[in-house]
């Protein structure tokens, strides 16, 4: 059996990291939630199964989540989108976008990549109670 590849679509800033707020939930201790989405084209690799996962490291702990599978086109092209949702105990620090394939992709070409925070915190002053 082959071991996966990973390909390197695209760090995300800090500040897309910190700007997501966090929930508290029963079975997953801190969870933090991401829209993603990806265009891709990964030429001459037609009908082929990929995914798409976010890494992160949580305090030192690198973890993994998948936001989406599917197959490439005909021509090569793919969009893959969800919404990944990152338990963590410490903090996110690290995050980045993967693409995962049973081969090597030489000359991924990434089209579009959309990554948001599903709720923001707010940072705004509520001045009409002040």
């Amino acid at each position: 059996m082959s071991k996966n590849q990973d390909t390197l679509i695209a760090p995300i800033c800090d500040s897309i990291i910190t700007g997501a707020r966090a929930s508290l939930t029963t079975y997953d201790g801190r969870v933090t939630e991401f829209n993603v989405a990806a265009w891709l084209q990964a030429p001459g690799l037609s009908n082929f199964p990929v995914s798409l996962l976010v890494r992160y490291s949580d305090g030192g702990a690198q973890r993994e989540v998948f936001v989406d599978h599917g197959k490439l086109n005909a021509k090569g092209k793919i969009l893959l989108a969800g919404i990944a949702r990152l338990p963590f105990k410490k903090k996110i620090e690290v995050m980045k976008i993967h693409l995962r394939s049973a081969v090597p992709i030489k000359g991924l070409l990434v089209d579009e990549l959309f990554v948001q925070a599903v709720q923001t915190v707010d940072t705004r002053v509520d001045r009409l109670h002040a």
